[in-house]
């Protein structure tokens, strides 16, 4: 019995290699056990390799496993560019249709499985990812059964025999390997899970839903990977709740658009990738300038350019705090799970709203396609908070002058008002204007709008700026990461304490204004301190020696091959230290 396992399918895209992980992974997910998974995907619609691993486990996990146990292909090259993962008792099951050969140095046995003349034999070609399934579950000496539910939900809509030919599929493939594991020396078979109901899902689906969660009734957005996914969760569910979907020509225009909707009153979202961003950089600047709440999404992937557009990076950073000309204030928080995507992107419409300001959320391939268990989110910890947008009834002032939309305050925010409230004109305009928003290039106004404008975020109220998980006083090592390398940096960490070494994590969640007054006191406590992240430049470790210092002590681990970190690169660049 195992309590953990770590599973891979991979052939060519567009073969039904992301179907076959997913009603393998949303079975076992029903039973109980809690799940992480990672596509790796080409930036085309069919042909190129693609896999999908996932790891089940009796306890929580939060990232892709070191190894793998088996590995389930489709054609050679998975073989070939996957079989080094699997440890000394891993298993490779194959389709006997490509006469599959193990590589010479690979101690796995290979068993030839006839996936494609199984599924022909009952119908269609197509099936033999069902067999496969089945297999697999001989492997594991798991119940076929659990997967009726699964295949009855995804292929009921063609019709009983249809769902009734795919359970087939998966008994074919079931028996057929369940006669070659006689000795039952290879079955793998998992610890019974806690039966608990969780949900499956990927961070783009909680984000979506958080906005839903927040009040957002309208998105202006256009397609890109991996940022398409919020797009297409609310295109589904924002018109029964009132709301609706725009895809626009462009992604200026799907900013803009989002600044007018904002503007009218409407909580409204955008989302895309660094590309997009990139294009959307001088309307946020217009947001930040009329001071106009704004709630962008940026799920970074890898660049430059078009770079790797189907690929895990976190090269946006100094851009979504920099990028956009001249001076603005702006918010930019990055979730680590998906529990976190849901809240933080509620949390942040009230953050736009309250300061009246451009609010990214940061997300990365990994958290934004990954599919993970989720523990049931509570709608008891979600709050709306509009800051001040006016409801009352405005006075009217004494010689009808304009509504003091850009009022002086002093902490930074002024009323807020919608279009059509009474005496609430005001002028609104991307240059420097006056408290009327009339524009004026007066060097005393200007200064006093500036510094109006950035008083707002001199005490932003966040709950949770920094995860932390720091025990010790005196750590040998501060393990430092943002977005999705939560998950290999704790579990680097277990196995770092466990040869004695005291080790503490903090992950940045709010990372402009960056909270130095939380990272400072664990930095100065710790003899090193590792930031891990993927990109070439260390870019959260240079924002940290701008804002905390002690550059003499911070190491940059850095990845950006457009795969994710694993939980042993982490901890052997924490061993070579020591």
């Amino acid at each position: 019995m195992i309590n953990q396992l770590s599973w891979k399918v991979g052939g060519q895209q567009g073969e039904g290699i992301e179907s076959t992980g997913e009603i393998f992974a949303i079975a076992l997910n029903r039973l109980g056990y809690y799940l992480y998974g990672y596509r790796h995907f080409s930036s085309r619609i069919k042909g190129g390799h693609t896999n999908n691993k996932i790891r089940v486990s009796t306890t929580e996990v939060r990232s892709i496993s070191d190894d793998l146990d088996v590995l389930v292909a489709f054609d050679q090259e998975t073989i070939d560019l996957n079989y080094k993962e699997l440890h000394s008792k891993g298993v490779i099951l194959a389709d006997a249709k490509f006469t599959p050969k193990k590589p010479e140095d690979s101690q796995a046995p290979l068993y030839a499985v006839p996936f494609t003349e199984i599924a022909t034999e009952l119908g269609t070609s197509l099936m033999k990812n069902m067999v496969a399934i089945g297999a697999t579950s001989a492997v594991l000496n798991l119940d076929i059964h659990v997967f009726e539910e699964v295949v009855q939900e995804i292929f009921g809509k063609k019709g009983a025999q249809v769902v009734a030919k795919n359970m087939d599929a998966i008994k074919a493939g079931y028996d057929y390997m369940k006669k070659q594991l006689v000795d039952g020396v290879e079955i793998m078979e998992l610890e019974k899970a806690d039966g608990k109901k969780r949900m499956f899902m990927i961070g783009n689906d909680a984000i979506a839903l958080g906005a839903i969660a927040a009040g957002c009734r309208f998105m202006a957005a256009y397609p890109i990977t991996p940022a398409s996914e919020i797009m297409e969760y609310l295109i589904k569910k924002l018109p029964a709740l009132g709301g609706t979907v725009i895809q626009t020509e462009d992604e200026i225009a799907a900013c803009t658009m989002a600044i007018g909707a904002n503007y009218a009153g409407v909580r409204t979202i955008t989302a895309s990738a660094g590309p997009g961003l990139s294009l959307k950089m001088e309307a946020i600047g217009l947001s930040g300038i009329t001071e106009t709440p704004l709630v962008v999404v940026d799920t970074q992937r890898g660049g430059p350019s078009t770079g790797l557009p189907t690929k895990q990076e976190q090269s946006d950073l100094m851009a979504m705090i920099y990028g956009t000309h001249g001076e603005i204030p702006k918010i930019v928080m990055a979730p680590s799970t998906v529990e976190e995507a849901f809240y933080d992107t509620t949390e942040a419409f009230n953050l736009a709203e309250e300061y009246q300001c451009p609010v990214i959320v940061l997300t990365d391939l990994q958290l934004s396609l990954g599919k993970q268990t989720v523990e049931p989110l509570s709608m008891d910890k979600v709050e709306i908070r509009r800051g001040k947008l006016v409801t009352d009834e405005i006075p009217e002032s004494e010689n009808k002058a304009y509504f003091k939309r850009y009022e002086v305050t002093s902490d930074g925010v002024s009323p807020r008002v919608i279009p059509g409230m009474k005496n609430g004109i005001h002028h609104v305009t991307g240059v420097e204007h006056d408290e009327t928003g009339k524009p004026s290039e007066s060097a005393v106004n200007r200064n006093a709008q500036m510094d109006k404008r950035f008083r707002k975020i001199e005490n932003i109220r966040f709950n949770t700026p920094v995860y932390k998980n720091t025990k010790h006083e005196d750590a040998d090592i501060l393990l430092v990461g943002f977005n999705s390398t939560r998950g290999v940096i704790e579990e680097a960490m277990v196995r770092l304490e466990k040869e004695g070494m005291k080790v503490n994590h903090a992950h940045i969640r709010l990372l402009h204004p960056f909270p130095t007054d939380e990272v400072l006191p664990l930095v100065r406590s710790a003899k090193k301190v590792v930031v891990v992240e993927n990109n070439a430049t260390g870019q959260l470790a240079n924002i940290m020696k701008m804002n905390v210092g002690h550059a003499e002590k911070i190491i940059k681990h850095l990845k950006y091959d457009g795969n994710p970190f694993l939980p042993h690169e982490v901890y052997t660049k924490c061993k070579e230290l020591f």
